[in-house]
C-alpha cells in the first residue's frame, strides 16, 4: 500500500486534511467474458452418412427376388440391413443404391416399413456395378457429410456396437477403418489349373487347382461391413478407379491411394447372407434375439 499524505486545509495549517491512498496507475480495462466463452467448448459434431448398395441379384442364393429383397423373417433383409444402420444416433441419413430399374419398387418398400424418424433414407437407382453403385450414392448425399459408411445389404445383423465403432474410429482420424474378425480356417493360396473351354487364368469347376502357398493365418483377417471412412478419402478413391478395375470393396480403394486403413473388431452376427444355408442361420440369429431381447 502506497504512503498516505497530509495538506492543509481550508481552515488552516492546524487542520490536517482526511489521508488518501496516493493515485494507482490506470489499468486496461479488461473485456467482459461471455459465458458462451467460459462454457468448455464441445468437439466439433461430425455428421454421418450410410450408402447401402443394393443392387445385386444375388444369384448365389438361387432364383427369385434380388438378393437384397429377399425376405428374414418376413421382412426384406434390405429393411433389416436399414435398420441396422439407422439404430445408430451418429447416422443421420441412409441412402439406398436400387437395382437401376427397382428405385420405386425398393422406395415403395421402404415406405411400407417402420423405420426410425430421426433418420432420413434416400433410394437412388444403381450402376451395372457395385463400385458404381457406390459411386452413385456417394453423388446422392447431402452437404455436410464428413463420415461415409458403406454397408453390404446382405449383412442385415450388424450390432449397432459394431457400427459405432467404425464411426468412432473414423471421428479419431483413421482416413478408412473395416470391422473384421480373425481367419479361424486353414487357407490355401492356388494358382487355377488352365482349361481349354475356361478363360484365361481361370479352372474349370471341379477342376483340381495346385497349392502355391499357405498364408499364416495370425496375420488374416475376415473383413465385414459396414466400412468407414473419411467423406473427402472415399471420394477421392472413387475418381481414381481405373474402368474395369474395381476393388471388391472400397476400403481396397482407399489403400491404392496409399493411404492407411485400420481394422476394428467385428462380429459374428455381421456374417453375410451369400448362400440358402446363410438364410438359415440369419433366421436363427433373429430367434435368439428374439428370445433374449424381443427384438
Amino acid at each position: 500500500m502506497s504512503d498516505a499524505s497530509t495538506a492543509a486545509g481550508p481552515h488552516g495549517p492546524g487542520n490536517a486534511a482526511k489521508t488518501t491512498p496516493s493515485a494507482q496507475p490506470a489499468q486496461p480495462a479488461q473485456p467482459a467474458q461471455s459465458e458462451q466463452s467460459r462454457q468448455p467448448q464441445a468437439a466439433p459434431r461430425h455428421r454421418t452418412a450410410a450408402v447401402i448398395p443394393a443392387a445385386g441379384r444375388g444369384v448365389r442364393l438361387g432364383p427369385g427376388a434380388p438378393k437384397a429383397l429377399r425376405a428374414l423373417n418376413g421382412t426384406p433383409m434390405l429393411v433389416h440391413a436399414v435398420r441396422a444402420m439407422a439404430a445408430s444416433r451418429a447416422v443421420s441419413v441412409v441412402v439406398v443404391v436400387a437395382p437401376p430399374d427397382g428405385a420405386a419398387e425398393v422406395k415403395t418398400l421402404l415406405t411400407d416399413h417402420a423405420l426410425p424418424e430421426r433418420t432420413d433414407v434416400l433410394v437412388v437407382p444403381g450402376g451395372a456395378t457395385r463400385q458404381e453403385s457406390v459411386r452413385l450414392g456417394l453423388d446422392a448425399l447431402p452437404p455436410g457429410i464428413d463420415i461415409v459408411l458403406v454397408h453390404d445389404a446382405a449383412r442385415p445383423l450388424v450390432p449397432v456396437d459394431t457400427v459405432d465403432g467404425v464411426i468412432e474410429a473414423v471421428r479419431d482420424g483413421a482416413p478408412a477403418v473395416v470391422p473384421a474378425l480373425p481367419v479361424t480356417d486353414t487357407v490355401k493360396e492356388v494358382a487355377p489349373a488352365a482349361a481349354e473351354s475356361a478363360p484365361a487364368g481361370s479352372a474349370a469347376p471341379g477342376a483340381p487347382e495346385p497349392v502355391v502357398a499357405t498364408p499364416d493365418r495370425s496375420r488374416l483377417r475376415a473383413v465385414q461391413t459396414p466400412q468407414g471412412f473419411d467423406h473427402a478419402t472415399l471420394l477421392r478413391a472413387h475418381e481414381a478407379v481405373v474402368v474395369g478395375d474395381g476393388a471388391t470393396d472400397d476400403a481396397g480403394l482407399v489403400e491404392r491411394l496409399g493411404e492407411p486403413v485400420v481394422l476394428v473388431p467385428g462380429h459374428e452376427e455381421a456374417f453375410k447372407v451369400t448362400r440358402p444355408l446363410d438364410l438359415v442361420l440369419a433366421e436363427a440369429v433373429l430367434a435368439r434375439r428374439r428370445a433374449n431381447d424381443g427384438f
